[in-house]
Formats: C-alpha cells, sequence, structure tokens
C-alpha cells in the first residue's frame, strides 16, 4: 500500500521566535533557513512581514535566496498584511500565504469586544465569518497556495468552526490550520477534534488539514501525532520545540515517531533527511540563545547516553536492548575530530561545515582568529565552542560601540574599580568606574564611556562547556522606552563576557532607536 506524506511545516523562525527572550536578525533566520531546507522540511513559515521592516527583511532574503521548501509568511486577516507578505515574497520560488482570524467565543470576546462587529456572539461570529472569507479571496490575488488558521480551534464552537471551514476552503483555501493555540487539548479529544471537521466539513476533501499544537500541558507532540492518526496530513513545529510559553510540538520528536513506529504509522511517511537534526537542533539553540536540555528526546546530549551498570551491560550485549533508534539516524556521529591549537584553518572550516555553518572567508579569518585565542586557553574546543563564537563574532548587527579594552581591580578593602575603552565612530573613549561588584563596576564604565545608560532587567551567566577553562556565555536583558533587548557575549574571563554582553545589548538598542522600529502585534496561532 502506497504511504501519504506528511507535510511538515516549520515555523521555528516565526511562532518559533516568539518565545520570550528570544530574538534573530535578518542573517540568523537565513542561516537557519538554509539549514531547514537541508532537513528538507516541505514549508518554512519565515515570519511575519507585516510585524516589522526586520522582518519584512528576513522574508524577503529567505524569499530570495533559500530553494527547495515553500516560503510562507503570516498574515492576520487584513488586507494591508496580505499585500505587505506578498511583496515580501515576491521573488520566491514557491510561496505560501498563511492568513486566518481567531474562532473560539474567547478570542472572539476578548479581541472583537467592540460593537462595530456586532453586539451579540452570533454578530461577531458573522462578522469574523466575513473577515475571513474576504481575506482568503483577497489573497487569491497573488496565489493557489492558501493557507488558513482558525485560531483557538481546540476551545472553538463546532458548528462555527465548521461553518468557517466550509467557507473559506469555497473561497480558495488549500489548507486549513486547525490551532490549539493555548495546549489546552488533550489527545483523545484532539483527534477526536480532527475526525470530527472530517465528517461535518462537505468539502474538506479540497483542503490539508493541518495541526499547530501548542506544549502548554506537554502534550503537543502527542497532540500532533493523534491529529495524524485521525486524517491530518500536515504537522507544524519548530526545532527544539521552541515558541510561545510552554513552546510548540518539536518537530525532530514528531518526526522520529513516525519514522520510529512505522509499526504503527504505517500509513503515512515524511520526506525529512532525519540525519540533519542534530545540527539543525544545536544551531537553533544556539542563535536563540536557548540551550537544549540534557534530557531532550531525541536531541539532548543524554538521549543516546548510558551510565547505570544494568543498562551499560545490555547496550554492549545488544544494542536494541535500551536503544530504540541509531544515534547515526539524526546525524550524531561516534567518532569525532578534536579541534586544538593545532587543528589549523582547514579542520575548523571542515568543522563549522559539518555543524551547517556557511562562512565568507572574511567571516571564516574573523572566526578562526577567535577560535585560536579560545583554543589557546583550552585543552579542547568543543561544537559548542564554535557555536557560541560564532553568535558573538559573526551574527552581530552594526556594532555602534566597540569594547577595546577592560581592565577590572577588585580589593576587599574597596570597592571594585572599572576602566574601559569603546570605540565610538573613530574615536576612542576611555571611562572609569566603580560598583558594588566587578560586573556593576564594568557596566557602571560602560555607561559613561558610551552615554547611554538603559536599565539592566536581568542577567546571567552559563558555561558553554564543563570544566574550568570552559567559555562563559553571559545574557543580559535591558530595556528602554518600554522596549526591550537581549545582549549576549562569550569569554574564558566571565567579567569580560558580561561586558561584551552589556555592549551587545546597548548596539541592538541603538540600531533599533535608528531604524525608528515600532513592533506590531503578532497574532498567536
Amino acid at each position: 500500500m502506497a504511504k501519504e506524506k506528511i507535510i511538515i511545516f516549520d515555523t521555528t523562525l516565526r511562532d518559533g521566535e516568539q518565545a520570550a527572550g528570544t530574538r534573530l536578525g535578518a542573517r540568523e533566520k537565513l542561516e537557519i533557513a538554509r539549514q531547514l531546507a537541508r532537513l528538507k522540511v516541505d514549508v518554512i513559515e519565515a515570519g511575519f512581514p507585516a510585524s516589522s521592516p526586520e522582518d519584512f527583511e528576513a522574508v524577503r532574503l529567505i524569499s530570495e535566496q533559500i530553494e527547495g521548501p515553500v516560503i510562507c509568511g503570516l498574515t492576520r486577516a487584513i488586507e494591508q498584511d496580505i499585500e505587505t507578505c506578498q511583496k515580501a515574497m515576491a521573488k520566491a520560488k514557491r510561496f505560501r500565504i498563511h492568513t486566518g482570524i481567531g474562532v473560539s467565543e474567547i478570542h472572539i470576546a476578548g479581541k472583537f469586544a467592540d460593537d462595530k462587529y456586532g453586539k451579540t456572539m452570533g454578530q461577531k461570529q458573522a462578522t469574523i465569518l466575513k473577515m475571513a472569507v474576504e481575506a482568503v479571496k483577497h489573497t487569491a490575488k497573488y496565489t493557489d497556495d492558501i493557507e488558513f488558521y482558525a485560531e483557538d480551534s481546540g476551545r472553538a464552537d463546532r458548528a462555527f468552526l465548521y461553518e468557517i471551514l466550509e467557507a473559506v476552503i469555497d473561497a480558495g483555501a488549500t489548507t486549513v490550520n486547525i490551532p490549539d493555540t493555548t495546549g489546552y487539548s488533550i489527545p483523545e479529544q484532539y483527534g477526536a477534534l480532527i475526525r470530527d471537521i472530517r465528517a461535518n466539513v462537505p468539502n474538506i476533501d479540497k483542503a490539508v488539514i493541518s495541526v499547530h499544537c501548542h506544549d502548554d500541558l506537554g502534550m503537543a507532540v502527542a497532540n500532533s501525532l493523534a491529529g495524524v492518526k485521525n486524517g491530518a496530513r500536515q504537522i507544524e513545529g519548530t526545532i527544539n520545540g521552541v515558541g510561545e510559553r510552554a513552546g510548540n510540538a518539536a518537530i525532530e520528536e514528531a518526526v522520529m515517531a513516525i519514522h520510529t513506529r512505522r509499526d504503527f504509522f504505517e500509513e503515512v511517511e515524511t520526506g525529512i533527511n532525519t540525519r540533519e537534526f542534530y545540527r539543525t537542533s544545536h544551531m537553533v539553540a544556539d542563535l536563540l540563545g536557548m540551550p537544549v536540555p540534557a534530557n531532550k528526546a531525541i536531541v539532548g546530549r543524554n538521549a543516546f547516553a548510558h551510565s547505570s551498570g544494568i543498562h551499560v551491560d545490555g547496550f554492549l550485549k545488544k544494542r536494541e536492548t535500551y536503544e530504540i533508534m541509531r544515534p547515526e539516524s539524526i546525524g550524531l556521529a561516534e567518532s569525532r575530530v578534536v579541534l586544538t591549537a593545532r587543528t589549523g584553518r582547514h579542520g575548523l572550516r571542515h568543522r563549522l561545515k559539518d555543524m551547517g555553518y556557511t562562512l565568507s572567508k572574511e567571516e571564516l579569518d574573523k572566526t578562526y582568529e577567535r577560535f585560536l585565542a579560545v583554543a589557546d586557553k583550552k585543552k579542547e574546543v568543543f561544537n559548542e565552542d564554535l557555536a557560541a563564537i560564532i553568535s558573538d563574532e559573526i551574527h552581530l548587527i552594526e556594532q555602534t560601540y566597540e569594547l577595546l579594552h577592560l581592565h577590572v581591580v577588585i580589593d576587599t578593602d574597596t570597592a571594585p574599580k572599572a576602566s574601559v575603552k569603546v570605540r565610538f565612530a573613530d574615536k576612542t573613549i576611555q571611562a572609569d568606574a566603580t560598583g558594588d561588584g566587578p560586573v556593576d563596576a564594568a557596566y557602571e564604565a560602560i555607561r559613561e564611556a558610551t552615554g547611554q545608560s538603559p536599565k539592566l532587567e536581568s542577567y546571567s551567566i552559563r558555561a558553554v562547556t564543563g570544566g574550568k577553562e570552559a567559555l562563559g556565555e553571559a545574557t543580559v536583558r535591558i530595556s528602554e522606552d518600554g522596549r526591550s533587548f537581549v545582549g549576549r557575549g562569550i569569554s574564558t574571563d566571565i567579567i569580560e563576557a558580561s561586558a561584551r554582553a552589556y555592549i551587545d545589548a546597548i548596539n541592538r538598542m541603538v540600531a533599533a532607536q535608528e531604524k525608528g522600529e515600532q513592533p506590531k502585534e503578532k497574532p498567536e496561532v
């Protein structure tokens, strides 16, 4: 029996980026999109072009440079959003516009409370239905690949949900997205929802049913797979399950469940190159600044690790005793090249290529210079170190301020003192300051040198790898005028890492101010 293909719709660059404390620039989104193409996802939701100039630019770049997957942009059921989305994807070889609206009574009452949408729930639903149909018809002027999201389908009135799905399919929608926006459903319930849609929407055979599940109760993947068992043929999710609140369905988990349990999902298959999962996961984790938990299914560092004596004995006698998947199936090799200061430029380039990074000669030279500085202080440079170096050196916005020198003096009898030199335009500015601690002193000196005094919202430091010679990665969040910015910095010295992170956050703040960006509300699907 021929198997039906499950379409894999990746929304890491849109819904995934809405995770609190994350932000991707256009170049970073393009790098991830290249890797998603290697993974062979079917659809890349590149962003929400109408939300900001930066998101528009990211979608435009991805549309122009990425081949293979369909490139998709999100819109609200608003003509202006749709127009902007079409312009951003004008040069894509294949593109999809994803439009939609809230359909549950909770969403309608909250988002459309104004009497202009109707005074009763019935009147408001009629307005929502009209807006949805008009949005799909307007989208049909630009493409015949149209996806409609019925936001909060998991809590929607069934009769109204059936009605709006039938109407948008008649209007031209070729994919209907049934989001469990709040992660409220359980698998039996969500599977039944998909089954009932197939039974009660007369023209459902003209559209692909898509599942888009959130993980608030930890069941996003289970709900997605329940949807597949009941007739859905597209899964939407993100790498590592990143996303709003508790995140989205983790694509690597859903795909590997189908791949590993062919006995249960015997009627379907995916076109995913599963051997790209590991490096895709770790690239996304680094660029979003969200480390993969050690116990994360499929891609966590312990997913294929064995330590218990009984387990190790059983594993060595027969691998299948404690492993249901081969590590090679997700791209984990049992052998590796050890990177040291003696490895050389060719070895570094080979490892970076294996990790999925595409660098210009200038970027490679810059990375190699930083690599040597780190390698001189460490016995071995790990992939996590390289990913942190790439993030710190390459994936940066334009540097308005550059930290040239940092000197901190700590004395048990006096307050810590810091001295910094910062480059601004063609000038070098030196400043000195004291603080409650060495990091505070460094930040005070940076404020003095740059003339910028944003509010420090949060600060954290972590070891990128283990051991006393580990790189430290500092993350800071600052705010000014109601907007927040996240900066990151790395060094084997945690004070230097902290200073680099603070300068990075200030540079991001200044760049946004110069662009005059004002964020728009992003619809949560």
